[in-house]
C-alpha cells in the first residue's frame, strides 16, 4: 500500500492546484522519513523563490547541490526521486486525506514535546506550555480563505450587512441602545473610572447578569482576591446586603445557591492572578486549560482590570514608558478577543484632575491614550455626592465603534452599592440629560427616517 507521504510528494510535483492549496499547511517535521523530508524541503523551498512548480529534473539539480548527507544518502534520494511519477488521483479526496495526515502528525508531535516537556527534557517550555502546543494541534486544518474579494464576494457581503451578529445583552435598557443590543464578539470594551466610582462593581453586575442569561462567564481579577469578587457577585444574585452574607446560615446560603444554579445553564469561573503579573499569554493558556480540564469555553471575559495586567510584548523591561506599555497590554487584551472570539470588558483608572470631574473625558484615561485608541467601547463612570445621594451614577460615551456616540452621549443608571447591582431608573431621570429629538429619531424603526433609496426604480 502506497504510503500518504509519497502521494502527498508526487502530487506536489506534478499537480499545480494541489501544491498551491496544501503547501502552506505543510511541514518538514511532519515527514518522519529523512530522505521524503529533504525532497519536501526542495520543491517548498524552489517554489517559494520562483512562485512556480518545480521539475523532476530541476530537482535532482537541487539535490546534488545539497553537501549534508553522503553518497548513500543521495543514492538514496535520487531513487525516490525517480519514483515520483504522475499518477491522476481524485482532488477533493486527495487535499482531504493529506488535511488528515498534517493533523495526525500534528498530534503525533505534540504529544511527544509534551512528554518530553513533562519528563523535564525542554529548558526553553514549562509544564504551562503542553495545553497550549496541544490546543494548537488539534486545530491543524486547510483554511483556504486568503481574504475578501471585493468584487467577486458581493453576494457574502450583501448577506453579512443583513446577518444578527451574535452579542452578549446588558440588563440595562441604555447601555443595550448604545451598543444596539450588546456586546459584539471580538472586541475590547473598557469602562473608565476614578478609585471607588464603581469599575469592579460595574464588572461584577454585568457578570452576574451574563450568568443569568445561560452563558459562560471568565472574571480575571489583579486586584481584589476570588473571595471578594465572589462576595459581590453574592451580593447581587443571591438579593444580600454584601455586609449580611456572612450572617447568613449556611443552609439558607445553600438553598439560594442551589435555586440560582437552577435557573441558568451557564457557569462562571473566577481566577485570581497576583497584580501586574500576568498577561495576555497567561490568559490565553488558561483559556485552554480550563477547556480541557473543564470542557469550559467562556461566552465573555472580564479583566479586573488592565493597567495592573503585565505585557507579554514588554516582559521585564523597566524602561519602556508608560503610554507604550498600556497600550501594549491594550493591544494584546484585543488581540486575545480576536482570537478567542468573545467580548472582554475591563476598566481603567481617570487621572489625578479627572477623579473629581463631574463631565470626564478621553484626555482624562490615566497612564496612556493609546488605550482609548484601541478599545472599541469606552465610557466613563461618574459620581457626584448629588448622584450618590439619588442612589445613581451617570454613564457618558467616550468612544463607540457600535453606534452614534452622540445620541444617548450621557444617561443614568441607579446603583445600590450594599447589593453590588445596578439597575434602570425611571425616564424622568434621562430627561434632562438626553439628547432630546435624537434618539427617537434613529432608535424606533417606525420613526426612522425615509432612506435615500426608497422608491427608486429598476431599470
Amino acid at each position: 500500500m502506497e504510503k500518504v507521504e509519497f502521494l502527498i510528494l508526487r502530487s506536489l510535483l506534478y499537480n499545480e492546484e494541489f501544491l498551491r492549496k496544501t503547501l502552506p499547511f505543510l511541514k518538514k517535521e511532519y515527514f518522519e522519513d529523512f530522505n521524503q523530508r529533504v525532497v519536501f524541503e526542495e520543491i517548498a523551498s524552489f517554489t517559494e523563490q520562483y512562485n512556480e512548480p518545480i521539475t523532476k529534473e530541476a530537482l535532482s539539480i537541487e539535490i546534488q547541490k545539497r553537501s549534508d548527507f553522503n553518497d548513500s544518502v543521495y543514492k538514496e534520494i535520487s531513487h525516490l526521486i525517480s519514483c515520483l511519477d504522475d499518477v491522476t488521483v481524485e482532488q477533493n479526496w486527495l487535499v482531504d486525506t493529506t488535511e488528515k495526515w498534517c493533523r495526525d502528525r500534528a498530534i503525533y508531535l505534540a504529544l511527544m514535546d509534551s512528554i518530553q516537556i513533562a519528563d523535564g527534557q525542554d529548558d526553553k517550555r514549562n509544564r504551562d506550555a503542553i495545553p497550549s502546543i496541544l490546543s494548537d494541534a488539534l486545530s491543524v486544518s486547510f483554511d483556504n480563505n486568503v481574504g475578501h474579494d471585493y468584487l467577486q464576494d458581493y453576494e457574502a457581503r450583501y448577506e453579512s450587512y443583513h446577518k444578527k451578529e451574535d452579542r452578549i445583552p446588558f440588563d440595562l435598557e441604555y447601555f443595550n441602545k448604545i451598543t444596539k443590543g450588546g456586546l459584539p464578539n471580538k472586541t475590547l470594551n473598557i469602562a473608565l473610572a476614578g478609585t471607588g466610582v464603581g469599575k469592579s462593581l460595574f464588572m461584577c453586575h454585568m457578570a452576574a447578569s451574563v450568568l443569568l442569561q445561560g452563558s459562560n462567564v471568565l472574571y480575571i481579577t489583579l486586584e481584589m482576591a476570588e473571595e471578594k469578587i465572589a462576595e459581590r457577585i453574592d451580593a447581587n444574585l443571591l438579593n444580600v446586603n454584601i455586609q449580611e452574607l456572612s450572617d447568613l446560615p449556611k443552609v439558607m446560603f445553600e438553598n439560594k445557591v442551589t435555586k440560582l444554579a437552577e435557573k441558568t445553564q451557564g457557569t462562571l469561573i473566577i481566577k485570581e492572578y497576583p497584580t501586574a503579573s500576568a498577561h495576555s499569554g497567561h490568559f490565553k493558556s488558561l483559556i485552554n486549560e480550563l477547556a480541557l480540564k473543564k470542557s469550559f469555553r467562556p461566552d465573555i471575559i472580564f479583566i479586573d482590570y488592565l493597567n495592573i495586567c503585565a505585557s507579554s510584548r514588554y516582559r521585564g523591561n523597566l524602561s519602556v514608558n508608560s503610554y507604550s506599555y498600556i497600550k501594549a497590554i491594550a493591544e494584546e487584551l484585543r488581540g486575545l478577543a480576536v482570537e478567542t472570539e468573545v467580548p472582554i470588558v475591563s476598566a481603567t483608572q481617570t487621572t489625578r484632575s479627572g477623579y473629581g470631574s463631574s463631565d470626564v473625558e478621553l484626555t482624562d484615561t490615566s497612564e496612556s491614550f493609546g488605550l482609548p485608541a484601541t478599545a472599541d467601547l469606552m465610557f466613563a463612570l461618574i459620581s457626584t455626592e448629588e448622584l450618590e445621594s439619588l442612589g445613581q451614577i451617570m454613564v457618558k460615551q467616550l468612544k463607540n465603534r457600535y453606534n452614534d456616540p452622540t445620541i444617548n452621549k450621557r444617561f443614568i443608571v441607579g446603583i445600590d452599592r450594599a447589593k453590588m447591582r445596578l439597575y434602570d431608573c425611571e425616564q424622568s431621570a434621562q430627561e434632562d440629560i438626553l439628547d432630546s429629538g435624537r434618539e427617537e429619531e434613529y432608535t424606533y424603526e417606525e420613526q426612522k427616517p425615509k432612506k435615500s433609496f426608497e422608491g427608486f426604480k429598476f431599470s
